[in-house]
């Protein structure tokens, strides 16, 4: 029977093909489809974590903020994710955010001005270019799973401004992490209460209601105005003072 073997591949029949992996790689007048395959985007995804964890292994305590970045310089959640990013880099923690304009850009101002970390995990989309002015350490990415795995690696806590779509899957990927017991729980703090209040609202009255989450499920969320409370919040968690999640949930 004909056979080859391609590393730890092994083909037969139909499926031996002639010339080696080799001559491929070293063949200059060859096809260049071979960048756009699944096989290379695994190098690139790899490279991806490679960069991440080598650029923030060493960044110490940190919050990820999150916000829309249509927020305007003008809008009061601005001047809030200014405060928030300032007084967390007061506390001795790096500020982490997605590296855009609106929100992100005001939490990564506050952080900067006030002598912190500012980091930002930028990523590739077609209606937004580059990092904001703001971010001192920066990362772009190509892929959402990587860029969101840093957040939930090197983030002690979330702090979550008004925000849309984006925001909202940040959010929701934190919360079903710490109640799936994926990741160590950690704070959740929603900025705004005329903002998050509705949805607070709609998942007590009716997801909570309906049996599709518990009781517990809610308390991972806290919302307030009170950038004070917020930061307190994040500093009793890096200081070990806020309780373990119950060790089993219904399903």
């Amino acid at each position: 029977m004909k056979y080859k073997h391609r590393g730890p591949v092994i083909m037969r029949r139909g499926q031996v093909d002639t010339g080696t992996t080799d001559q491929r790689l070293l063949d200059s007048a060859g096809s260049t489809d071979w960048v756009h395959t699944d096989p290379w985007r695994v190098l690139r995804i790899q490279a991806e974590f490679v960069e991440g964890f080598g650029a923030l292994a060493e960044l110490g305590p940190a919050i990820a903020v999150f916000g829309s970045a249509r927020t305007r310089g003008e809008d009061p959640d601005y001047l809030v994710g200014e405060k928030i990013g300032g007084r967390l880099a007061e506390e001795g923690f790096a500020v982490i955010t997605g590296g855009g304009p609106g929100a992100m850009e005001a939490a990564n101002k506050g952080a900067s001005e006030a002598g912190g970390v500012s980091v930002g995990l930028g990523i590739e989309l077609p209606f937004e270019a580059g990092l904001n002015p703001w971010v001192d350490r920066g990362i772009n990415f190509r892929y959402f799973f990587a860029r969101k795995t840093m957040f939930v690696k090197y983030s002690q806590g979330f702090v979550v401004l008004p925000g849309g779509l984006g925001t909202f899957d940040e959010l929701f990927e934190a919360l079903t992490l710490v109640q799936t017991q994926k990741v160590t729980s950690f704070p959740v703090v929603l900025m705004g209460t005329s903002y998050w209040q509705g949805l607070l609202d709609w998942l007590r009255g009716t997801v909570l209601a309906g049996g599709k989450i518990s009781p517990d499920d809610l308390d991972l969320l806290t919302l307030t105005d009170d950038v004070e409370e917020a930061v307190a919040l994040m500093v009793k968690a890096r200081d070990g003072a806020l309780p373990t999640p119950p060790a089993e949930r219904p399903e």
